[in-house]
């Protein structure tokens, strides 16, 4: 009986939109469609953890072993995430992250970047690793999250050319915007004036010291470090620890 009662209340609905769409024609259907759609874009990208949880997919390459359904899923919705969102949408400009595994600090990470690169024109983001492999890793991460959107999204902010046919360690928007890979290194940042800077797994970066002054004078926006536990600099500027140059 219920179920009956949810069917008919469907069809109803569906029966008063079909006869609101018979009575809007023309040039005002076109702006109506327009509304609902701009509305929707803007309710999908409003923020990262609206996108990241509803809108878009990660990979997991041990989906067989952890049993699940496919390897292709939405962020899950942790409370722990949405914090990792809310300080990356603060007016924090410099953001220090100590992690462990498995908490998808990496992909929060892009997920914000890439949205940001996305819904903003001419932002542009450096992403730099220890090894260019590891940098060519996050760029994948970027498409993925990109290409596992609805259509609709993928169209309402379109790429330079599909991602496919872009470089392994480059991700570019039509609205200027980018996602760069490099390998470590101070000197790989200069030619860059970034929006926004990832430096990843910064301790075990050797030059990640030199590479966060680089940042300081050439990012305008987001600086962002994040890493997994270990001795040295990143653990001494983590908790301001100051070391003199004998010890």
């Amino acid at each position: 009986m219920r179920n009956l009662v949810r069917r008919t209340k469907f069809e109803e609905l569906k029966n008063r939109i079909a006869d609101l769409e018979k009575r809007i024609t023309g040039p005002e259907k076109s702006q109506a469609v327009a509304h609902i759609d701009a509305a929707r874009i803007k309710g999908a990208t409003a923020r990262t953890y609206i996108w990241a949880t509803q809108f878009t997919k990660t990979w997991n390459e041990h989906w067989i072993e952890e049993g699940r359904p496919n390897p292709y899923e939405h962020f899950p919705q942790y409370a722990y995430l949405q914090d990792i969102f809310d300080v990356l949408e603060s007016d924090e400009r410099v953001i220090w992250f100590e992690k462990s595994r498995d908490m998808m600090l990496s992909w929060a990470i892009i997920a914000y970047l890439t949205l940001e690169a996305m819904r903003t024109p001419l932002r542009g983001v450096l992403v730099q690793t220890q090894k260019e492999d590891k940098a060519i890793q996050l760029i994948e991460y970027a498409k993925c999250l990109y290409r596992t959107q609805p259509m609709w999204l993928q169209e309402a902010f379109p790429l330079t050319k599909h991602h496919s046919d872009q470089s392994k360690l480059e991700l570019h928007f039509a609205n200027g915007s980018y996602i760069c890979g490099i390998p470590g290194g101070a000197d790989q940042i200069r030619s860059y004036h970034p929006w926004a800077y990832l430096n990843d797994e910064s301790s075990f970066q050797p030059e990640a010291g030199e590479c966060f002054n680089e940042a300081l004078a050439v990012v305008k926006g987001k600086i962002i470090f994040n890493s997994s536990a270990a001795p040295g600099w990143y653990a001494d500027a983590r908790h301001d620890i100051v070391r003199s140059e004998e010890n």
